[in-house]
C-alpha cells in the first residue's frame, strides 16, 4: 500500500509543476500579449474553469475505466497543454496561450484526484496520512518548478518563457513512466439505486468539505495570482518574483507530511479554523508594505492557512459519502471548488488593475469569516462535521 501512496506522491508533484511555474509566469505573459491589462489573469482564469469543467469527464472516465486510465489521460492532456502554451509564446498570440490554460487545466484537473486514489489505496486508519502525504508531492514541484522558471526562461530569446514551457513538457511524459504498472483499486460497482447527487450535497460533512475547500483555495488563488504583477509594478525582477511564488508554493505543500498527523489528533474544524486564521494572518502581513520579505511572508503564511484548510476539507470530504457514491461526490466538489478558483483567477486581475493590492487583499477576509461562522453554527448545533455514511 504505502508503496503505491508514495508512486502518487511523485506523480502529484510532477503533475504539479506545470501549475507552480505557471503561477510564476502566467500574469505576466497574459499582462504582456493581452491589450487590456485586466485581462493579465485571464488565461489563469481559464484553466482554472477547465479545471472545473474536467471534474465531470474525469468522473466518468475513472469510474468506467478506472484510476491509471484516467491519469494517463490527464498526463496525455497536460503535455499538450505545454506545448500549446510554448506555441502561443512563439507566435505572440494571446488566443492561443489562452488555448494552452484550457489543455493544461484539464490536465490538472484530472490530477485533482491522485488525492482522492490516495483516500482508496490506503486503510481507514492511514487514509488522512496518505491524503496529506499525496498533497505534499507537490513540494517537490514547488522546489524545481520556479527553478525551471529561473533557468529557462530567456533561453530563446526574445520569446521570454518559451524554453520553459519545452521543459515543462517533459514532465507529463515521466509521470507516464511512473504510472506504467501502477496497481489501483478498481472502479467501484454500479449500484442497482443511485443516490442523487443532491441528496449526497445535502449532508453536512459534504457542505462544510466543499465551503472550506472553496474558501481555501479561493482566497490563497485570488492573492497569489496577482503577486507576480504587482511584483513587477513594484520593480522586482522574474527571478525575484519567482522565489516568492517558490517560497509559497513550498509552505503550501510542505506541511503535508504533518497535516495528517494534526487532523488525526485534534480533528478537521480545529486545523481548519487554524488555517483561517494563517490565512487572515498573511492579509495583514501584505497591507503593512511591499518589499520582497513582505511579499515572501505574506505569500509563506498564505500557502500554511491553504494547506490546513485544503487537507481538512479533503479529509471531511471522505467522510461523506459511500464508496459507491464516491466518484459523482468527489466530481461535485471539484465542480464548485475549482468554479470558484475560476472565478477568483480572473477577479484577481480585475480588482488588482482596476481598485489596487490593498483592497485585493482584504477581500480575503469576508470569506474567511463566513467559512468560521458555518463551523461554529454546525458546532453549536451539535452536528458532527462528519456523519456516519454506510461504508
Amino acid at each position: 500500500m504505502k508503496a503505491t501512496i508514495w508512486r502518487l506522491f511523485f506523480c502529484q508533484a510532477l503533475m504539479n509543476a506545470t501549475m507552480v511555474g505557471q503561477a510564476a509566469m502566467g500574469a505576466i505573459i497574459g499582462h504582456s500579449l493581452s491589450a487590456d491589462p485586466a485581462l493579465a489573469t485571464l488565461p489563469m482564469a481559464v484553466q482554472m474553469t477547465a479545471v472545473m469543467a474536467a471534474s465531470i469527464p474525469a468522473s466518468i472516465i475513472f469510474g468506467r475505466y478506472g484510476r491509471r486510465a484516467g491519469f494517463m489521460l490527464g498526463a496525455i492532456v497536460s503535455l499538450a497543454g505545454s506545448l500549446t502554451f510554448a506555441l502561443g509564446v512563439w507566435k505572440q498570440d494571446f488566443l492561443i496561450y489562452c488555448l494552452g490554460s484550457v489543455l493544461a487545466g484539464a490536465g490538472f484537473g484530472i490530477a485533482q484526484h491522485y488525492r482522492f486514489a490516495a483516500a482508496e489505496a490506503a486503510t481507514p486508519a492511514y487514509r488522512p496520512r496518505a491524503i496529506a502525504l499525496v498533497m505534499a508531492g507537490p513540494v517537490l514541484a514547488a522546489a524545481f518548478g520556479p527553478e525551471i522558471v529561473k533557468h529557462t526562461h530567456q533561453v530563446f530569446m526574445p520569446y521570454i518563457f518559451l524554453g520553459t514551457y519545452l521543459v515543462l513538457a517533459l514532465l507529463p511524459v515521466i509521470c507516464m513512466v511512473l504510472l506504467t504498472g501502477l496497481t489501483l483499486p478498481p472502479p467501484p460497482p454500479r449500484a442497482a439505486v443511485t443516490t442523487p447527487v443532491g441528496e449526497i450535497m445535502r449532508r453536512p460533512a459534504f457542505v462544510t468539505a466543499v465551503v472550506a475547500g472553496m474558501v481555501a483555495y479561493g482566497t490563497m488563488n485570488l492573492a497569489m495570482t496577482a503577486t507576480p504583477l504587482e511584483m513587477l509594478f513594484c520593480g522586482f525582477s522574474v527571478g525575484a518574483s519567482a522565489t516568492v511564488i517558490q517560497a509559497h508554493a513550498i509552505a503550501m505543500y510542505a506541511p503535508g507530511f504533518a497535516t495528517g498527523h494534526l487532523i488525526t489528533r485534534f480533528g478537521v474544524r480545529p486545523v481548519i479554523v487554524a488555517g483561517a486564521g494563517l490565512t487572515a494572518a498573511s492579509v495583514a502581513v501584505a497591507l503593512m508594505g511591499e518589499t520582497f520579505w513582505h511579499f515572501a511572508i505574506g505569500l509563506a503564511i498564505l500557502g500554511v492557512g491553504w494547506n490546513f484548510m485544503f487537507v481538512g476539507a479533503t479529509s471531511l470530504l471522505a467522510t461523506a459519502y459511500a464508496p459507491h457514491e464516491r466518484v459523482r461526490a468527489q466530481a461535485a466538489n471539484d465542480f464548485i471548488v475549482f468554479g470558484t478558483v475560476a472565478c477568483t483567477a480572473f477577479l484577481s486581475g480585475y480588482v488588482h488593475a482596476r481598485f489596487g493590492w490593498s483592497l485585493l487583499n482584504l477581500t480575503l477576509l469576508p470569506p474567511l469569516v463566513a467559512a468560521l461562522a458555518l463551523l461554529a453554527w454546525q458546532k453549536s448545533r451539535g452536528v458532527n462535521a462528519g456523519p456516519a455514511v454506510a461504508r
